[in-house]
């Protein structure tokens, strides 16, 4: 898909990214990002700043996942009332994720784009394992995490309200 036609809206987009560990997430955030008058707002930059050597755990990670969507949703509902298109580098995979997000969007009155990456649970753990070797993501996930989130991955739904774009 040609990434430019998914910002064609008059009014700021909230684009949001659905899909499991390394399912490309982060990588289509960076093209979406790239956008005129859009910007990148990551989990995992955000959470390696603030919380980096307290996340040893996934009960770690929810806990300061929450906090920080609780400090980020009025900047991210006045960079959209100020006009900027946001990515919003936040998993997309909960239920309960997608209504905060879409609290988000009904408070500032954005258009959305929910990217959802539909990728396999082996391409996901090759390519978990590649970013793991390299180093270069804010954090590393074992097999064993993969799987104990992904029990935890909801597919996004059209009665959801938002403008699903989906890639395989």
């Amino acid at each position: 898909m040609d990434i430019t036609s998914v910002t064609t809206s008059e009014k700021p987009t909230l684009h949001l990214l659905c899909g499991k560990i390394a399912s490309g997430k982060s990588t289509l955030s960076a093209k979406l990002g790239a956008l005129p008058g859009t910007i990148i707002v990551s989990e995992d930059y955000w959470l390696a700043a603030l919380f980096a050597n307290e996340m040893q755990s996934i009960a770690d990670y929810v806990q300061y996942s929450s906090r920080l969507r609780n400090a980020m949703k009025p900047h991210l509902v006045s960079l959209l009332k100020a006009g900027l298109s946001v990515v919003l580098d936040f998993p997309a995979n909960t239920q309960t994720n997608r209504e905060w997000m879409m609290s988000i969007i009904k408070e500032s009155g954005a258009s959305n784009r929910l990217h959802y990456l539909k990728v396999t649970d082996e391409i996901c753990k090759s390519r978990l394992r590649a970013r793991n070797a390299e180093g270069m993501h804010e954090f590393t996930a074992s097999d064993q995490q993969f799987e104990t989130i992904t029990r935890f991955f909801a597919e996004p739904t059209a009665d959801e309200g938002f403008d699903i774009i989906e890639y395989s």
